[in-house]
């Protein structure tokens, strides 16, 4: 293991255990923790959220991705935030995934699969919607989150894996938070190309390294796209790329850029739940899901994601540009 790799579970574990220091889990939310979802029993492993006042019900599912620059991060550190959502009337699974550099890739994006197939599969035992299975990622997770889709999506792309993702299966729409989409090996900033070398097979080839960039994999039927960053983003350069790249492919997405003018919102800051304006933006996330649920299409979206005129309910455009 890098150096870089042993400062960053250092540091994120510190800075994380401060911005969850107190909390505790919501008395109107009921979980299941500590689900095995594969065959290692370590790290295979999810937890479900539901609200209590909505048992028995069938729920729109979120699967979220966690970041920690590849090599960091566990359910455990997504737990209040995934709880957070929950409470706005989602069911939600919160899954650990292999890690670099004991696991290279494609391994998180293997997990990840194997995650959805859980939840398709386990619908009816935790009042899962499959019509309505919705993902969010930040950082190395909206990394993943990202090529996820585009394997989907896109089958000459998930040709170049051993595995297949659930046939005819995309999650409904996605949140991409503060990620990575575009990764230029030779123009990384050192401390990327170490985290990359960590991630990344020894022997990796040119072409294991093309597949691990999002943008030349998008095409139009990439998921509707909630594209979120903010002025302390140390990755916001990187939204600009993706909302290009989905407006060139003509991909529905709402482009958010968060600034708050009295402090800084930096990298994920939508995970602190303390925050107002981690609170906002989890609140504009779930309205844009549930904007896709057949029973609540508000503020201007069809059932497509596509905006409408509220005056007479005609479209008015396919694609929001940033």
């Amino acid at each position: 293991m890098s150096l870089i790799s042993r400062i960053i579970r250092k540091e994120f574990k510190k800075n994380d255990d401060l911005r969850d220091s107190g909390l505790t889990t919501p008395e109107e939310i009921l979980r299941f923790d500590d689900i095995v979802y594969g065959s290692d029993p370590q790290w295979h492993v999810l937890d479900v959220y539901r609200p209590k006042e909505r048992a028995g019900e069938e729920l729109p599912v979120i699967v979220s991705v966690h970041g920690g620059g590849w090599v960091y991060g566990d359910k455990e550190r997504y737990q209040y935030y995934c709880m957070d959502l929950a409470k706005r009337g989602f069911a939600v699974v919160n899954f650990t995934y292999r890690l670099a550099p004991e696991a290279k890739f494609p391994a998180s994006l293997e997990d990840t699969n194997d995650v959805f197939c859980w939840v398709l599969a386990n619908s009816g035992a935790y009042g899962f919607d499959r019509k309505h299975v919705f993902a969010v990622g930040d950082s190395a997770g909206a990394h993943i989150l990202g090529l996820y889709a585009c394997i989907c999506t896109n089958p000459g792309y998930a040709a170049k894996f051993a595995f297949r993702a659930p046939e005819g299966f995309c999650p409904r729409a996605i949140a991409l938070n503060c990620g990575v989409y575009r990764v230029d090996r030779d123009n990384c900033n050192n401390k990327s190309l170490a985290l990359l070398k960590e991630l990344m097979p020894k022997q990796a080839t040119k072409e294991l390294w093309g597949q691990i960039s999002a943008l030349p994999y998008i095409t139009g039927k990439f998921p509707p796209t909630y594209l979120m960053t903010a002025s302390g983003d140390f990755l916001k350069g990187q939204a600009a790329i993706l909302a290009a790249a989905l407006t060139e492919n003509d991909v529905p997405f709402l482009y958010r850029f968060y600034h708050n003018p009295q402090y800084v919102l930096t990298h994920v800051f939508h995970c602190d739940v303390r925050l107002k304006d981690a609170q906002a933006c989890n609140d504009d996330e779930c309205r844009f899901f549930k904007g896709f649920c057949e029973e609540a299409i508000p503020d201007g979206f069809d059932a497509a994601g596509r905006l409408r005129d509220e005056k007479n309910g005609k479209r008015l455009a396919d694609f929001f540009k940033p």
